[in-house]
């Protein structure tokens, strides 16, 4: 049975009479929407279908969480407009949209919110959407925030109850649920002085220095702190299925609380929860490598995948388990299992399993066509991925693809190939490999010379071709058939080959190759009986490209963590922690992810190891500055002893930083 089915059968043995489920998923519009929210979507839509299968009517319920106050700029926003700090502390809807669209969509929110629904149109995927900011201001909520705020000590005891350090004195009179948006800065920097139970008017103080009284049966321009926000939702929504990340998921994450919070403060069972792991990026060649942190939209995936094939992917995975998109090579290979998927289903040879992935993956409207995303990649960048051509070479090969077939794969081939893999381009060389050819021995030069007198020839078939490219190396070498000696002799030969005519190793399958592609486009590079033209006299300097290092872009912030147990004074003095300087930086050899830093400490050198690599190059640290744990017992990474550890932060916002210091202050200088 499909997980997607496990879940729908215990939300309708959980309610059974209702007349309607709701399977929910929410975003916050904080910046692109990217792939790990999107299982988000994914995994709901997918219980929607279980249960509309089981013949139970469902809907699929999406928040979008525009009322949450914007936290940090993104990298991508801040290079359209280095201003946007200044609206940190507004709702995302009161935020202006930097962006070209801004007539037609004025609000942050609004802009990354349309970007989305589009994606979702071509997926096929229908959501009853939320406005977080229309539903609060209009006054909806009014009834449930009056009643959190009758709550509030109740509220804070069930928050307090998941913390690891004890409460403040007075921390529990002074807690409100809810923050309020100031109304002349428009921020919720707000502080709640004072709250009438009878009238329920509040007096509050904004950090911008207005003050003011705020009356919540009227005024609707505040927002309840997400643990309590969200399980009010589930109430006023009826919602019966909600998944979330696994940060929600753990034991002290939000839905464990909220849970708590809608049982106890607002009499709401609390909806069926699945957490699910984060998505990964694979490939690290060309302009769109995994290492470069890039915030994937699911838009910008469908430039690479067909909707199916991304919906397909996650239908396949138990949503407690990761998996990747891939930039390399693997794409080809997904490519591949979803075609043999979907051929088994339309065949009537599928198991229920398979039948039950793919039964997730149709489109409305759309037809998949199982062209070999691997042969579009092969052969139509050796035709430049002119169509009449590719379909000449697939007609000549006794596959008679047409465009309609293989159109939508096609653009999605030519911009994996120049994108993400452009070393993987299968061009036809303009003049002869000289220098391949004159570092060959007289045998290999032979069986070159009978190539060329082969295809100069007409009328051999393709299967004829693939007989005689494989007997040249056995005449000329007089190898025996079926011997380790032939095959190696026919591998070096088909090398020989590929070079001569690619300027690599290896390629398409050469039989096909070269029956499919016209003979004067290559025919000439493999004939060596006349002189150099003066074009390979001519040595050949190639400038090497410059590549750009790919913009880091990364996620949303980790959650924060509690505050670790107290410790006193005397424990933290302990620790010395010197400012040095790195005068020496190198790679380890055979280590993914660790820097030997060689250290001025004031004192002598030291040497220290830290897991920076993927964030740094060498040449970056030489002369910075840093503060180092400097008593730290020696430890071993690497086969290199590290005397000590740096400070730095790591977040899935910002990856891991180093934390450098003023170069002002001197070696050994310690941090008190």
């Amino acid at each position: 049975m499909h997980w997607s089915e496990k879940i729908a059968q215990e939300i309708a043995r959980r309610r059974p009479d209702k007349d309607e489920y709701v399977c929910a998923a929410g975003i916050s519009p904080s910046g692109t929407i990217h792939i790990g929210n999107f299982r988000d979507v994914a995994t709901s839509y997918f219980v929607v279908k279980a249960l509309r299968k089981m013949g139970k009517k469902a809907r699929l319920l999406f928040s979008w969480d525009e009322y949450d106050r914007l936290r940090k700029i993104p990298v991508d926003v801040a290079k359209v407009d280095g201003s946007m700090e200044q609206y940190i502390g507004r709702p995302y809807v009161d935020v202006p949209n930097p962006f070209e669209d801004r007539d037609e969509f004025p609000s942050y929110a609004a802009h990354f919110e349309h970007i989305f629904e589009q994606s979702m149109e071509k997926f096929g995927i229908e959501m009853d959407y939320r406005h977080q900011g229309e539903m609060n201001r209009s006054g909806k909520y009014v009834d449930l925030v009056l009643k959190a705020l009758s709550k509030r000590g109740e509220i804070f005891d069930i928050l307090d109850s998941f913390r690891t350090q004890e409460a403040q004195p007075g921390e529990r009179e002074a807690y409100y649920p809810v923050a309020i948006y100031c109304p002349h800065c428009g921020k919720d920097t707000t502080t709640i002085l004072s709250y009438d139970e009878e009238t329920h008017v509040a007096h509050y103080r904004c950090a911008c220095g207005h003050e003011g009284d705020f009356d919540f049966t009227r005024d609707f321009h505040c927002k309840l702190a997400w643990k309590i926000d969200w399980p009010m939702r589930w109430l006023y929504e009826g919602v019966d299925f909600e998944p979330g990340g696994k940060d929600h998921a753990s034991p002290t994450g939000s839905y464990q609380t909220s849970r708590v919070i809608s049982e106890k403060i607002f009499g709401y069972e609390a909806p069926l929860f699945q957490g699910y792991e984060f998505i990964g990026i694979r490939g690290t060649t060309g302009k769109m490598s995994g290492s470069s942190g890039l915030n994937l939209s699911p838009d910008a995936l469908l430039k690479l995948y067909q909707p199916e094939v991304i919906l397909w992917l996650y239908s396949k995975t138990e949503p407690t388990r990761a998996f990747d998109f891939c930039f390399d090579e693997g794409i080809l290979k997904q490519y591949f299992e979803f075609d043999r998927m979907l051929e088994s289903c339309r065949s009537g040879k599928a198991d229920e399993q398979t039948q039950a992935i793919m039964y997730n993956c149709t489109v409305e409207g759309r037809e998949v066509r199982t062209v070999p995303m691997s042969l579009l990649v092969q052969m139509g960048s050796v035709v430049d991925f002119h169509v009449p051509m590719l379909e000449t070479v697939f007609e000549k090969i006794g596959t008679p693809y047409k465009e309609a077939d293989f159109a939508d794969r096609l653009e999605r081939a030519k911009y994996w190939l120049e994108q993400c893999a452009p070393d993987q381009v299968n061009r036809l060389r303009t003049t002869r490999n000289w220098e391949v050819y004159e570092s060959l021995d007289d045998s290999a030069k032979q069986e070159v010379a009978d190539l060329f007198a082969y295809l100069s020839g007409d009328g051999y078939s393709l299967d004829e071709l693939n007989t005689a490219i494989y007997a040249i190396p056995a005449k000329v070498r007089g190898l025996e058939p079926g011997t380790k000696e032939l095959k190696a002799a026919q591998s070096v030969f088909f090398q020989h080959v590929y070079q001569l005519l690619i300027d690599k190793t290896k390629g398409p399958r050469l039989y096909l190759f070269l029956y499919a592609i016209e003979k004067d486009r290559y025919l000439k590079l493999l004939d060596f009986s006349t002189p150099k033209t003066p074009e390979e006299e001519a040595p050949v300097v190639e400038e090497a490209p410059v590549e750009e290092a790919p913009a880091k872009v990364y996620g949303d912030p980790d959650p924060v963590e509690p505050i670790k147990p107290e410790i006193d004074i005397d424990h933290f003095l302990t620790m010395d922690l010197r400012v040095c300087k790195i005068v020496k930086c190198q790679e380890i050899r055979k280590s993914h992810s660790n820097l030997k830093l060689t250290l001025d400490d004031g004192i002598g050198e030291r040497v220290i190891v830290s897991s920076i690599k993927h964030d740094y190059k060498p040449e970056e640290l030489i002369g910075k500055k840093i503060i180092v744990a400097a008593n730290l017992k020696p430890t071993r990474f690497t086969g290199v002893t590290s005397q000590g550890m740096l400070l730095a932060g790591t977040n899935s916002a910002c990856g891991c930083k180093v934390i450098f210091v003023d170069d002002s202050i001197p070696c050994g200088t310690q941090i008190k």
